[in-house]
């Protein structure tokens, strides 16, 4: 994830580069459940209104949470399916609260209402998220549900006058980018504390959908106008934080901006990007899916490094032995193609590597989702075609080497 507004911040009051911080955990997106009131296009977790077989009970929750607490985990995102569906979700939300987790509720907002909103902040969320794809029947379209928007916008409108951090989530294909203007209008409009834009990532319903990606000048177009929309809240004064996720490029983007806009800066910023590190999947950010799956993060669903019913999650994320944990870890990651031809790769790490199987069946190949273009990272013009977004077959014998 890319602080966005935190950067802009230090090219307006530059200050000396802090010593790097280094978690002694991830950051962990945990799907409590996969049940949902909703079928959204580009669900990861290919959600359905249905229970789910074989979750995990309330013990092995609380049990889970102890193991990552133990092993310096600090951050914990609830999340689903839609979170507020879980019988126990007010209990889970107290109890990691009380135990010291930084705690944030990832929602649909469709279920928030006066009648429970005072119960969402009794229990103490540090942030609470509501995803919006696009304003009114666009958002309706992609949530395949009428009404809901408004249902939604109603949540934001209440957890905000509730007194919580609240913000939006949006991600963008070429069917929704025309309302990202009128999006980065109502976070202005309504006070909203944070903005989360995200590019699609090929997975779940995603993966299915993934011909309807937003293409590359389309994705530099949404760039400039969320760090102008951030560079004038920073300018201001106001504390919004504007963030991306799902493409680490837009780091290189940022820094090949802010070379024009702020030369003298711009390379404290490169020295601050290299200190940041770039796409964080199995380093600084884990994910446990509702059967206690354990993930480099939530688009890797496909693909298990362990289960905690089995082992703790702590031994699961320690395991060098494991080989895609350990070419994430390595720097550089050893990414072949375009990628590892990009002079760039110390800031972006090698972007989402998800992208790269689910097209090619190799982790390590390019990324198709990086939009810049060949003169921006140095390599030969069109030397590293892109595959082409075509449906394919991944090789199960990949798929059996990283699960072993």
């Amino acid at each position: 994830m890319l602080r966005l507004s935190h950067y802009l911040h230090t090219l307006l009051h530059p200050a000396p580069l802090p010593p790097a911080r280094r978690p002694a955990g991830p950051v962990v997106i945990w799907n409590l459940l996969r049940r949902c009131n909703l079928t959204c296009q580009h669900c990861y977790a290919t959600s359905a209104d249905r229970d789910f077989a074989g979750e995990l009970s309330l013990d092995e929750l609380y049990a889970v949470m102890e193991d990552l607490k133990a092993c310096g985990v600090s951050v914990l995102i609830l999340s689903g399916g839609e979170p507020l569906l879980h019988p126990a979700i007010h209990q889970l939300g107290q109890r990691a609260k009380a135990m010291g987790f930084y705690v944030g509720l990832s929602s649909n907002g469709t279920l928030v209402d006066a009648a429970n909103v005072g119960r969402i902040a009794e229990t103490g969320y540090d942030y609470v998220g509501v995803s919006l794809d696009g304003i009114g029947t666009t958002h309706d379209r992609f949530r395949r549900l009428a009404g809901a928007y408004d249902r939604s916008l109603a949540a934001i409108r209440l957890l905000r006058d509730a007194g919580m951090k609240v913000g939006v989530r949006y991600t963008m294909t070429e069917g929704n980018a025309h309302d990202l203007p009128a999006l980065l209008q109502l976070v202005a409009d309504e006070g909203i504390d944070k903005f989360y834009f995200s590019h699609l990532n090929y997975a779940g319903r995603g993966n299915k959908h993934r011909d309807g990606d937003a293409r590359h000048q389309r994705t530099r177009w949404a760039l400039d106008l969320l760090i102008d929309a951030a560079l004038g809240h920073v300018r201001a004064g106001r504390q919004k934080d504007f963030v991306t996720g799902n493409n680490d490029a837009d780091a290189v983007y940022l820094l090949q901006w802010a070379r024009r806009r702020y030369p003298l800066q711009a390379d404290a910023l490169a020295a601050r990007l290299q200190q940041w590190g770039g796409n964080a999947s199995g380093v600084g950010v884990a994910n446990i899916d509702n059967l206690g799956n354990v993930h480099p993060d939530t688009m890797w669903w496909k693909v298990s490094l362990g289960n905690v019913r089995q082992r703790p999650f702590s031994a699961i994320w320690a395991d060098a032995a494991n080989p895609l944990l350990a070419g994430l870890r390595q720097r550089p990651r050893p990414v072949a193609g375009r990628c590892g031809a990009c002079r760039h790769l110390a800031i972006c790490n090698g972007n989402t590597r998800i992208r790269a199987w689910e097209l090619s069946g190799d982790f390590w190949q390019a990324d198709p989702g990086c939009y810049l273009h060949d003169a921006e990272i140095g390599v030969p013009d069109g030397a590293y075609p892109l595959p082409a977004l075509s449906p394919w077959q991944r090789p199960q014998a990949l798929l059996s080497e990283v699960q072993s």
